[in-house]
């Protein structure tokens, strides 16, 4: 991609983009935190016109500045945009609440009541097989006349012919308000045979119904179980949440939900996490997402699928450009699937939740993916890239990356090889604005003493921020020492320090050689910059 190409998309960002940016705001100014209990906690109608403000006055400051950088690319203006909203929210909060009336209490009612006469769900009750005469009395409400039921919830309990028989007619006469279903882990413990035809039986008694939900799973569906719902499938043109986790969904399984489903142009969430789809399967999946432009929420966790299916999977969500929350962890993409999808991530504007956790990335399927984060993705808020043998030598491109993410909450890269020099990058990244953060997670990253304290250091004065993940890792007992009295008046913000190696496994023979490596390789770094460059 051309660099002419590339800015253009950077600044001013979509109107869209700057509407979801006031709904976050909104919700961070109404979550509950340690500020708010002393200035007091806004009302949501109070936040909402006061983030409207904020995103105006943060894109002012940053669209003149752009307008000085006329041949700049926009990413300064990006991350002005960024850091002031980020400032103004945080003064905003310490302002307090302007007014103490709010409905809140009363909106709350209302919506607890209309809950009540719309959601039928039975999952709460004890997990067992249901009898014929359990059921008959159990869903019993759904069989009132007049009843307002349009969500229903089978989950955790295990139905068997009989009592299927049951639920048929009545779920029958609901066809024409039930717009969400969960039948989540509803035939439990049965016989193939028997969890078949059950589940040929709820297909039938809510085939045209015209659902927006569709929760099957945990039923350990396979291709068989996917054709047993075909009638249901088959009649589906409005779906926009369909979930399919821990189902067998193998490569004929995953081909199946593709010949089955009519239609996804409004499909806004798609899971299919914990299967057995391969990379065979994932390309299947792939024609579902390429065709489904509204999809918000993929999930395509711990499902087997390598490279080839990560690179199919990769370019498919390419044409997904309302996409908020991405997870693809565990899973053996490798390099190349991660280079892939960094040459696809700069669409998604409005991309808030990205989970890349044990994809075997390495250094050069890091560092693609945040050299492209660091110009785009502006409003993430959710960063873990755990696992994926990442070093120092990534520790630059990765720094550059969060510096730029200013609403970061949560930022995990444990159980990587970055030790005391990418840690130290990181924090250093970490150390200006970021007032959202809550999370970090070094663990498990030979990081020495020299690193635990500048990472404790770079987040210890944070707003609500609630732990700092540095555990197993090669901290001195005086490194631990220290580390605790920087959080010495926030103690419960540490996370454990139990499988801390303080004699370490991973001696450096340039450290051995060289004194003091942790002192001096904190002194050589404390100056350097995080560019912000092409």
């Amino acid at each position: 991609m051309d660099s002419a190409g590339f800015s253009m998309k950077l600044w001013p960002p979509s109107l869209s983009t700057r509407l979801m940016l006031v709904e976050r705001m909104t919700k961070n100014l109404i979550t509950p935190s340690i500020l708010s209990r002393k200035y007091g906690l806004l009302s949501k109608e109070e936040a909402a016109e006061d983030a409207k403000q904020i995103e105006a006055l943060a894109f002012d400051s940053a669209n003149q500045h752009f307008d000085k950088e006329p041949d700049g690319d926009g990413s300064s203006a990006v991350q002005l945009y960024a850091k002031e909203s980020s400032k103004l929210m945080l003064e905003v909060i310490k302002r307090g609440p302007q007014t103490k009336e709010s409905a809140e209490g009363i909106v709350s009612e209302k919506v607890k009541a209309s809950d009540e006469t719309t959601i039928f769900d039975i999952s709460k009750g004890r997990r067992d097989f249901i009898s014929a005469e359990e059921a008959s009395e159990l869903l019993k409400p759904l069989s009132e006349p007049g009843n307002n039921y349009k969500r229903i919830c089978f989950s955790n309990r295990s139905f068997g012919v009989d009592a299927a028989k049951i639920a048929g007619p009545i779920l029958s006469s609901l066809k024409d308000q039930l717009t969400e279903v969960d039948l989540s882990d509803f035939v439990a413990g049965r016989p193939e045979e028997e969890a078949l035809e059950v589940m040929e039986i709820f297909s039938s008694a809510l085939d045209a119904c015209d659902l927006r939900y569709l929760d099957l799973s945990n039923n350990a569906l396979g291709e068989k179980g996917i054709r047993a719902f075909g009638a249901l499938l088959k009649s589906q043109k409005n779906l926009e949440e369909l979930y399919l986790m821990n189902d067998g969904i193998s490569e004929e399984a995953a081909l199946a939900v593709c010949e089955l489903i009519p239609s996804t142009d409004k499909l806004r969430v798609l899971h299919f996490h914990n299967n057995m789809t391969g990379d065979e399967g994932a390309l299947a999946i792939s024609k579902l997402v390429k065709h489904s432009p509204a999809l918000e929420d993929f999930r395509c966790s711990s499902t087997r699928v390598g490279s080839e299916g990560g690179v199919a999977l990769s370019q498919a969500l390419g044409e997904c450009r309302n996409l908020k929350k991405v997870d693809l962890r565990d899973n053996m993409f490798g390099v190349e699937a991660g280079i892939a999808l960094s040459k696809v991530l700069s669409i998604f504007s409005s991309l808030t939740e990205l989970y890349l956790s044990y994809l075997n990335l390495e250094d050069e399927g890091s560092i693609a993916l945040a050299n492209v984060l660091k110009e785009s993705v502006p409003s993430l808020e959710v960063l873990e890239m755990d696992g994926n043998d990442i070093t120092a030598k990534a520790a630059p491109a990765l720094a550059a990356c969060i510096a730029a993410k200013q609403f970061l909450t949560t930022l995990k890269l444990g159980e990587n090889e970055l030790k005391d020099e990418g840690a130290i990058l990181i924090a250093k990244a970490l150390e200006d604005g970021h007032g959202q953060l809550t999370e970090v997670d070094m663990s498990t990253n030979a990081i020495r003493r020299a690193g635990a304290r500048c990472l404790a250091q770079a987040v210890v004065n944070k707003p609500g921020f609630k732990v700092l993940n540095i555990n197993g890792n090669f901290i001195s007992d005086e490194g631990i020492d220290e580390v605790k009295d920087i959080f010495k008046n926030s103690l419960h913000v540490l996370g454990p320090l139990d499988d801390n190696d303080p004699e370490g496994e991973d001696y450096d023979e340039e450290a051995d050689e060289g004194g003091d490596n942790e002192n001096d390789l904190e002194t050589r770094l404390k100056d350097l910059d995080i560019k912000q460059e092409e």
